[in-house]
């Protein structure tokens, strides 16, 4: 199998490891915006640099692998489609709802792939969290409370095309809450505070964010972020039921102390970012991706999963900036609502 990685930063050098190590992918072709990175990746992995993306397409390719900026998802999305190739991207498929719908759509026309990369579907404490729930250990849920904190301030430029709090960091919390209960959100409460940095304040964005979300069985939700979190990268689940309580996310590096006099102490190794703790769920993904490619599995993450989590971070905004309760029914399903 030969696979096309667009985009070679953070996530995407990740990705590219990931790949030319599994068994089943004989070699990639490597492009980013900036060529000379793409080349010295493709050097240490022994695979081949592309001078743009249209080589992607013309060389030859079984799947394509999508870790670009954000504003270029949904266009090599519909282009992906429309060459009949299975694709892999990060999330999102696009900032707005139009261009989900669209992207969506034209995949849908072409009958093709595309898996969206919401690692926490393949992380082992959400995965646990998710049995747990669907056996009946817990009871009936009635509380689950989702935490995101991020350890640094990102970069301006990166924050003022990022989507926001609700839509970049959120909307993982608000998917892994949809697939770990099963249950869809039926309105939210948000609120935001752009007290911190003025970096955010300049982006139009907020540094801390709080939502309360109910179910649609009645469940109550909480989902709280913030980027300015010195302790640590710190990404945690709470969901009790009637009958137990469990949490994900809380181990020997999670960066939280107890103020209880027998309580375990603070780590002195905490989490310093999300591609450090969610290392072998990002791995996990792409290897569901390839099975995908294969037909050996059903897609575990299309692109209808990511607009219901992009739905809920909008209603989010709305609520945020109108300070008022939001349905979920308010936001468009489908182009044209």
């Amino acid at each position: 199998m030969r696979i096309g990685v667009i985009g070679t930063g953070r996530l995407g050098t990740v990705h590219a490891n990931t790949l030319s190590r599994h068994r089943e992918v004989g070699s990639l072709i490597l492009t980013d915006a900036e060529p000379a990175r793409a080349q010295a990746l493709a050097l240490r992995l022994g695979e081949t640099a592309a001078p743009g993306v249209d080589e992607i397409f013309t060389w030859g390719v079984d799947a394509v692998v999508i870790t670009t900026a954000t504003q270029a998802h949904a266009e090599l999305i519909g282009r992906a489609a429309r060459s009949g190739l299975p694709v892999f991207c990060e999330k999102p498929v696009a900032l707005d709802l139009p261009g989900t719908l669209q992207a969506i759509a034209e995949v849908e026309a072409a009958g093709t792939v595309l898996q969206m990369g919401f690692q926490r579907r393949f992380d082992a404490g959400h995965a646990g969290a998710r049995e747990a729930v669907r056996s009946g250990r817990l009871g009936r849920l009635h509380t689950v409370r989702a935490v995101t904190s991020d350890h640094a301030v990102p970069e301006a430029s990166w924050l003022a095309a990022s989507g926001g709090l609700f839509r970049d960091t959120l909307v993982h919390d608000f998917d892994v809450l949809r697939w770990v209960t099963g249950r869809e959100v039926a309105d939210v409460y948000a609120a935001g505070s752009d007290a911190g940095p003025g970096v955010f304040r300049e982006a139009g964005d907020v540094d801390t964010a709080a939502a309360v979300l109910t179910l649609d069985d009645g469940t109550l939700a909480t989902a709280t972020a913030t980027r300015l979190n010195g302790a640590g990268y710190d990404v945690r689940m709470e969901l009790a039921g009637e009958r137990d309580q469990i949490v994900v996310g809380l181990d020997d590096r999670t960066p939280i102390a107890s103020t209880e006099p027998t309580g375990p102490p603070a780590t002195d190794k905490p989490w310093p970012g999300f591609l450090e703790r969610f290392a072998p769920a990002y791995e996990a993904e792409l290897a569901a991706f390839v099975e995908v490619v294969l037909g050996e599995r059903a897609n575990p993450c299309d692109g209808r999963e990511a607009l219901q989590a992009l739905r809920i971070a909008e209603a989010c905004e709305v609520s945020r900036r109108e300070r008022r309760p939001v349905r979920l029914a308010e936001i468009p399903v489908r182009a044209g609502d």
